[in-house]
């Protein structure tokens, strides 16, 4: 008999993990609540909710992180239960305790569970007493050549937030400080302990399902080495190339690793697996993780679902889980450039539509035109493909993020598609370091035709009309000129003035059309006419011909190719779609702007955040050296290191502790001085 029936769940959460609770509360006849920020006022979880409840602030220490606010907007808003998705305050024991002294039902493990599990040094010895594999720790004060490398991580909390590699001694001291700076910041605690670095070591965890009646399941391996930054972008189930010896010794620690803590619920073991395949135990993570949908697909599961059942009091469905089938392949697409160390963008999701079909699923907390913020994680959505074979569940994935329409800022995708078809990855060569050895080939230029797709964009301008290109960033200067003499009015008695479209009514002579690509930064200049057919037609392209043209769509032939181009305008930013590719053009004006020119040296934010701190001692009138960290800006959970771009005398600084920045902003200017021996400004013992 249940002690505990659930009517309305409130998710401590936002986002897709949000939007994805409420999904199985919809199947399970549930009212939902969400809670949100200012900044949140109309995400998507919000608008998905049965009730909303707002958390006044919009920085997450003001709103997610209060559990305070939490339990009353659960009371406010009639829940009887309180899920806490994952992040935030999923693994707080204080919260969860919170949550039941307030008669709620917590859809969590128990909190002395969470308070066993939550630092990872005593973890460790709780596990070797139930023995499960670990790395031996070592002391930082007596490491000696032969202990190196070295990883040093935070006790406390996760997301790679104050871990750090040492690979020499010397090192050793600065790094310690550093990472116990980043974990105090970010945890509020700042232990740090040490353990071997496992080089070529590959990512592998298990999903574990209790109950309340002595039922554990082991649902199988995930492989979560593809990792930027110590946070996880590609994951699959079964973790590939393992044999059946490893994999029973994993299930077993795993639930060995749970029942000495006595859990209920879902969560996760984490391990460790070195390239000689011995197996040490990393961390149990007390809560869903992000990358159960892969789980879910291969057992045929909704892990929420189990989630809520356990929380009731009730048993699992059987003693045993279900027999797993197939493969499944989860990519996180983020509103980030790896090409520019991984840099969050911020922005207008214009569009996000990803293939639907058999084996395909999309976890997001977006839809085209919500707005990504400087707040929270970039994470715009997650794009999962199951299928019968490892080999399938890859080319599904890669072709339908290939497909997918995401206009706005800068993301990740290109990267994840080349990722699901490099040769390490099909042949299951994995491990963490993965990007540390691909990335610079993962972002290389690509092969895609990018002055095929810019013409394309050209002839959808050509026939979209004026009142679709007037008034935009692309009509500056000349180009507004030109366009303000078509409609000129003409002298009274005179005709009336003729009106064009976006070219000269001259058809025998070429138009051009610049255009830079992004993000690479590529101009490209398009010559075409018109002729009195009225369809425009490329000028000095041999093999190209035109077979329709439409504002928003154009199919041509190359080479005797047909081709079809999806073309959406967006002020003065162009998004071409192919079959094989996706392009993103800004339209130029014929003449350059000079507004646009910055002094040299000058610092520019590259994206909008909170500048944390300035390299010790740095003002005006200080020199500098080439590469040297000047200052910090924190953006979407990040840290991001604004260096120096040549030796020489710092002029101008205008960034401080504290301040909000925009993208562009000017935070200091270095005047470059070669000949100089530069001074340098001391780099404080913090996060790098």
């Amino acid at each position: 008999m249940r002690s505990d029936v659930i009517h309305t769940l409130l998710v401590a959460n936002r986002g897709e993990i949000a939007c994805r609770i409420f999904r199985t509360c919809r199947d399970l006849g549930i009212t939902t609540v969400a809670v949100y920020s200012d900044a949140d006022a109309d995400a998507l979880h919000v608008r998905e909710a049965d009730l909303a409840v707002r958390l006044l602030g919009a920085a997450p220490a003001d709103t997610y992180l209060r559990g305070d606010l939490v339990v009353a907007a659960a009371r406010a808003a009639g829940a009887d239960a309180v899920h806490p998705g994952y992040g935030f305050l999923s693994e707080n024991a204080a919260f969860a305790a919170a949550v039941q002294d307030a008669g709620l039902v917590w859809v969590g493990p128990p909190v002395k569970a969470i308070e066993l599990m939550a630092s990872k040094t005593r973890a460790k010895e709780l596990m070797a007493g139930a023995g499960v594999p670990l790395l031996a720790p070592v002391d930082p004060a007596t490491a000696g050549p032969d202990d190196l490398p070295l990883l040093l991580k935070a006790a406390a909390g996760g997301g790679g937030r104050g871990m750090r590699i040492v690979r020499e001694l010397d090192a050793l001291p600065g790094e310690l400080l550093a990472a116990a700076a980043e974990a105090a910041s970010a945890f509020g605690d700042g232990e740090v302990f040490a353990e071997p670095y496992v080089e070529r070591g590959r990512h592998v965890e298990v999903q574990v399902m209790a109950d309340a009646h002595d039922t554990v399941w082991a649902l199988g391996t995930r492989d979560c080495s593809l990792q930027r930054r110590h946070q996880k972008v590609i994951e699959e189930a079964p973790a590939p190339s393992l044999d059946e010896a490893l994999r029973t010794r994993l299930h077993e620690a795993a639930v060995a690793a749970a029942r000495a803590v006595g859990y209920r619920g879902a969560g996760t073991v984490e391990f460790l697996v070195s390239a000689e395949g011995r197996p040490y135990f990393l961390e149990m993570n007390t809560r869903l993780q992000v990358e159960h949908p892969v789980t879910e697909a291969v057992f045929g599961l909704d892990l929420v679902a189990l989630q809520l059942r356990v929380a009731e009091g009730e048993p699992l469905p059987s003693p045993e889980p279900p027999q797993p089938s197939g493969h499944a392949v989860e990519a996180r697409l983020y509103a980030e450039d790896p090409a520019r160390d991984w840099q969050p963008q911020t922005g207008a999701l214009l569009t996000l539509e990803v293939p639907e079909g058999p084996g395909l699923r999309l976890d997001t907390g977006y839809t085209g035109g919500d707005t990504i913020g400087v707040h929270y994680d970039p994470m715009i959505a997650k794009v999962i493909a199951h299928a019968p074979t490892r080999t399938e569940a890859v080319r599904l994935l890669a072709r339908a993020l290939e497909r997918a329409r995401v206009h706005g800022p800068v993301t990740n995708r290109d990267l994840l598609v080349r990722s699901l078809r490099h040769p390490d990855f099909a042949a299951a060569r994995l491990d963490t370091g993965f990007y540390d050895r691909h990335l610079a080939d993962l972002t290389a230029p690509g092969a895609g035709d990018l002055a095929t797709a810019a013409l394309a964009a050209t002839l959808a301008e050509a026939v979209r009309g004026p009142e679709a290109v007037r008034g935009t960033e692309a009509v500056r200067g000349a180009e507004a000129v030109r366009g303000a003499e078509a409609v000129r009015p003409t002298r009274p008695g005179g005709p009336a003035p003729a009106r064009f479209g976006a070219w000269r009514n001259v058809p025998s002579q070429p138009q051009r059309k610049r255009y830079r690509s992004e993000p690479d930064g590529t101009e490209h200049e398009v010559a075409y006419r018109t002729p009195r057919t009225g369809t425009p037609e490329p000028y000095e392209t041999p093999g190209t011909r035109v077979l329709t043209v439409t504002p928003d769509r154009v199919s041509l032939e190359v080479d005797g190719v047909t081709r079809h181009f999806t073309v959406t305008a967006h002020a003065d930013r162009v998004h071409v779609d192919a079959a094989d590719a996706s392009y993103t053009f800004t339209a130029l004006p014929r003449f350059t702007d000079p507004a646009t020119h910055t002094a040299p040296g000058s610092l520019l934010a590259p994206m909008p955040g909170t500048v944390v701190r300035l390299a010790e001692g740095l003002a005006a009138g200080v020199t500098v050296e080439a590469g040297q960290p000047l200052i910090w800006l924190e953006a979407m959970k990040m840290e991001h290191r604004i260096l120096a771009p040549a030796s020489g005398t710092l002029t101008a600084l205008h960034a401080a502790p504290g301040h909000q920045v925009e993208v562009g902003a000017l935070l200091a200017v270095v005047q470059e001085d070669p000949a100089a021996t530069p001074v340098p400004v001391p780099v404080p013992e913090e996060t790098a």
